[in-house]
């Protein structure tokens, strides 16, 4: 199929320059986010959150109170349950804000300008996680970054291609394994240094990253399509949305929580998971004592092993049988993601009644259950979204589907709090028992509501 680029690119060979400058970019940027999201709890918990660190961070008191407020911490609230309020608060405002990010480009600077602020934001933030006093600085600075350079850096990418060119989809393939090399890099480089040599240097890891992304970037741009004219405010006409559209858009948004429940398993891996295994897990491998921050290195790298397995399961299992549905892959992917919460469960149980730490291979279990649930889940649901979602609100529905993160990682931070409250057991049973409810009403979704998510629901044909 012959294809015209778009935004001036003249040729494949200039195509693939700005596909692996973006890609290389993403990679250094993702290094930067992962590696310091995998340190950020170990950090408030071993040092930033205790005498005599947390008395010199500027306007601490204040948002301690403000916390208080918003989780119902009481004043006897632990480092750990702090921390992870802290930990919910951040991650849950990183997948909101890009919507602000997206309404500056289109209205107020374009893309290339909003990336940039973005990225110098983000590099401020990792910076600033060096000093006690600017933590708090730093965080807003980290929210606000990513929201100017999440969406935006893909939106230029999108824009590479017409709407009927296939590779299309090469360049944003080559965009997730740009993020998931840098999300299995992250935590040995930027990990090792804050467990092993001082936090600031891990933080100040993130922060050069981030800059070698933007570096890449500025070198690249010259490849990528000029910034589209910004928006006006100018009403234009819409298309109106039938009675069967209104009555999808209801089951999608009725969907949310229960995608939000489904995914906080693999959301608690940044924050409690950590903290736990710190603490009651042996982490020695073959006689070497590996750093906490490299079970996320782990993750990584059995999460991408299993998205691409997941791809090649479902299409040889198509060649002879009926492959499941998006509803069905959720329903499969959360009743697997209930063996992961019951193997750390296990372990934590045998170690209590044995009085020993938890054997690592039991969190490697895990994150055997965790991918393969993933794998199944998260890009499952955003491709339903994609499809089932009226072509008249198709924007908006994504950017709907994007709240699930949000609300997942708040129930993340609460739940959390909970981390010392309780056995160790009974606090992954809570989790699995958790995502068996999301599966039990993707079952039910799938059994009385298949019909108005399905093909011919949506004019019979997929949108995305």
């Amino acid at each position: 199929m012959k294809a015209v680029p778009l935004g001036g690119i003249r040729s494949e060979q200039r195509a693939r320059s700005s596909r692996n400058s973006w890609a290389a970019s993403s990679e250094s940027a993702r290094f930067s986010y992962y590696g310091m999201q995998s340190l950020l709890v170990l950090y408030m918990t071993k040092q930033l959150l205790l005498t005599p660190h947390v008395e010199q961070i500027a306007g601490f008191e204040g948002f301690r109170a403000f916390l208080s407020g918003l989780y119902g911490l009481g004043g006897e609230a632990t480092t750990q349950q702090v921390a992870s309020t802290i930990f919910g608060l951040y991650t849950s405002l990183v997948y909101l804000t890009p919507i602000a990010g997206g309404f500056v480009a289109d209205r107020l600077l374009g893309r290339t300008r909003t990336v940039i602020a973005g990225a110098l934001l983000m590099s401020a933030g990792h910076f600033l996680m060096a000093f006690d006093v600017s933590f708090l600085l730093a965080l807003l600075c980290l929210v606000l970054g990513t929201g100017c350079f999440k969406g935006n850096i893909a939106g230029q990418v999108g824009g590479l291609y017409g709407e009927g060119d296939l590779r299309r989809a090469d360049a944003f393939q080559i965009f997730y394994l740009g993020i998931n090399a840098g999300v299995i890099a992250a935590p040995l480089i930027a990990g090792t240094l804050g467990e092993k040599v001082g936090w600031h240097y891990g933080f100040g890891a993130a922060g050069v990253g981030m800059l070698i992304a933007l570096s890449i970037y500025l070198a690249g741009r010259r490849h990528l399509p000029p910034d589209p004219p910004l928006k006006t405010t100018s009403m234009v006409d819409r298309p109106k949305l039938s009675p069967a559209d209104w009555r999808t858009v209801g089951v999608l948004v009725a969907l949310l929580p229960v995608l939000a429940a489904s995914v906080l398993v693999n959301q608690q891996i940044f924050n409690a998971y950590l903290v736990w295994a710190d603490t009651s897990v042996d982490m020695t491998l073959f006689g070497e004592t590996l750093p906490t921050t490299w079970l996320i290195t782990l993750d990584s790298i059995v999460s991408v092993s299993f998205l691409a397995g997941m791809v090649v399961f479902w299409r040889m299992w198509a060649r002879r049988f009926r492959e499941p549905d998006e509803i069905g892959k959720l329903t499969i992917g959360a009743f697997i993601s209930v063996l992961g919460a019951l193997s750390l469960a296990a372990g934590a149980a045998m170690a209590a009644a044995a009085g020993t730490k938890v054997s690592l291979w039991w969190l490697i279990a895990f994150e055997i259950f965790n991918s393969a649930a993933f794998a199944n889940m998260l890009p499952v649901s955003l491709a339903l979204y994609a499809r089932a979602s009226p072509p008249a609100v198709l924007g908006t529905m994504i950017g709907v589907y994007y709240l699930h993160l949000v609300v997942g990682n708040q129930t993340v931070g609460v739940l959390g709090t909970l981390l010392e409250k309780m056995p160790a057991a009974n606090f992954w049973l809570m989790h699995a028992g958790i995502a068996a409810g999301a599966a039990v009403v993707f079952l039910l979704v799938g059994r009385f509501f298949a019909r108005l998510l399905s093909h011919e629901a949506v004019g019979g044909g997929r949108t995305g």
